[in-house]
């Protein structure tokens, strides 16, 4: 548990990294590849289907967010420890606004638990027609694909925070700090895209130029902690020496 104790050492940026790029490959996997693999889009009982055939893809995709929140939590709680001396309140506002994001995913999970209520003719609702199951099933998936333009929004806020506590560090190359601030707005661009104004073309391509950046800039600040760990900045000194000298 010493690896935990101090935010600016090595091994806990190691830690952070490695669960930033769980969070990726889980994410991935439960968020882009199972439902490219079995959504068909304005098709809903085509995909209630495709679920009941490849129900064990659909068990793991579940799997995957279960893994992705649960690593969410984690990396939220260290990272505010580790930018918490650059300032506590944007720190927290950063924490808040992730853990808000990691609410709206669990949530959305629950959509997930009662579309495979529908796909199973044995469980609740068996009464109902297969075309009134698909109906539902289609809002199932409706209102979960809705709660991506929701956690977005919350995740907008935490990277531009992120960003600016990363760039202000001295710790940390500040090029990933303002890519991460700048390309925040992406995911912004996108929920407004997606829920608002589908039809906005340039909107649509400022939104994936943003989210190129802060993939590239996320996925730099993953591995440099996980590769080389942050620099250690005149702050750091100063919090050292008074914790040596009041321990």
């Amino acid at each position: 548990m010493q690896s935990f104790n101090d935010p600016h050492t090595q091994i806990y940026a190691r830690i952070t990294g490695a669960l930033y790029l769980i969070i990726a490959v889980a994410g991935g996997f439960a968020i882009a590849y199972v439902p490219a693999q079995l959504h068909i889009p304005g098709d809903p009982a085509a995909t209630m289907l495709n679920i009941q055939n490849h129900r064990g893809l659909f068990n793991l995709g579940i799997a995957g967010d279960v893994v992705m929140l649960l690593a969410e939590v984690a990396a939220t709680t260290m990272l505010y420890f580790m930018f918490r001396t650059v300032s506590p309140t944007l720190a927290l506002m950063a924490a808040f606004a992730r853990l808000s994001m990691a609410i709206v995913m669990g949530v959305m999970l629950m959509f997930h638990a009662g579309l495979l209520t529908l796909i199973d003719p044995d469980a609740a609702l068996s009464s109902f027609s297969a075309a009134q199951r698909a109906e539902l099933a289609g809002l199932m998936l409706h209102i979960h694909n809705s709660g991506v333009w929701v956690w977005q929004l919350f995740f907008a806020l935490h990277l531009s925070i992120l960003g600016l506590l990363v760039a202000r560090s001295g710790r940390f190359p500040a090029i990933l700090g303002y890519a991460m601030t700048v390309g925040a707005f992406g995911y912004l661009a996108d929920s407004i895209v997606a829920f608002a104004t589908p039809e906005a073309a340039l909107l649509g391509q400022i939104r994936i130029g943003l989210l190129v950046i802060v993939t590239l800039a996320e996925l730099g600040f993953a591995l440099w902690l996980l590769i080389l760990g942050p620099r250690q900045s005149g702050s750091d000194y100063r919090v050292s020496a008074k914790s040596a000298t009041t321990g």
